[in-house]
């Protein structure tokens, strides 16, 4: 079995799922999944983009159940996943943000990441993102943007972080239906499991009624964490 591979039961573990409910998903066409030798064999990487697919699409039940599942599988490996709002440092917040085209909102998100100094390959990291957005773009109905490479890059950040940025009018980012975007996040994540849960919990607060709207009026860096918070917490009660 390839390195990057799941069988069937690793890929169980990871979707916390029996066995018997992942081989039912497979049989059905309904996750990503290939026959070797007669057992089913799953690529790491076409899984995770099949749950970052479905948590863009997700409604708030399914986001909920998705997290759930998540955060039910870091409890069972000894992890625990930190508040959107405790991962985004002010000084990786700009507004506005000085860009007008898809690839100077890249570059211009990137830099902002490199301030944290938790970033210490930027080229590297703005590559990346571009290869994803051009594999398929992460810009969303709402006008936000969820910017991250394909794959976590462990090897050039010194911890899991969040950036955010705000243009001062939409831009095309390739939204569907020709939706402009100018609200842009950037996750920097260090393992999958953490990466998928970041998505997961930031789609839900995006998802939360007058957040982007709250969040579009935040005067500055300070006022638009304190809106991430504030519907963060509302999440949980």
């Amino acid at each position: 079995m390839a390195e990057e591979d799941f069988d069937l039961e690793s890929l169980a573990a990871y979707l916390h799922l029996s066995p018997a409910q992942a081989g039912k998903l497979a049989e059905r066409g309904k996750l990503p999944a290939r026959r070797v030798a007669g057992d089913w064999r799953f690529s790491r990487a076409e899984v995770n983009l099949w749950l970052e697919e479905r948590i863009g699409l997700s409604a708030e039940d399914e986001l909920l159940r998705v997290e759930g599942m998540l955060q039910a599988s870091a409890g069972s490996a000894g992890g625990e996943q930190a508040a959107v709002a405790a991962q985004l440092p002010l000084e990786a917040i700009e507004i506005p943000l000085p860009a007008r085209t898809r690839n100077s909102v890249i570059h211009s998100m990137v830099d902002l990441a490199a301030r944290t100094g938790w970033l210490w390959d930027p080229p590297r990291m703005a590559e990346a993102v571009g290869v994803r957005e051009d594999m398929h773009p992460t810009a969303l109905e709402s006008g936000v943007a969820l910017l991250h490479p394909r794959r976590p890059m462990a090897s050039i950040l010194g911890q899991a972080f969040l950036a955010l940025g705000r243009t001062e009018g939409g831009i095309p980012f390739g939204g569907s239906r020709g939706v402009m975007t100018d609200v842009f996040f950037l996750v920097c994540s260090i393992d999958d499991r953490g990466h998928l849960q970041t998505l997961a919990r930031l789609s839900r607060i995006i998802a939360s009624h007058g957040f982007l709207a709250q969040l579009r009026e935040a005067p500055d860096a300070r006022g638009a964490r304190e809106v991430i918070e504030r519907f963060e917490q509302a999440l949980a009660t």
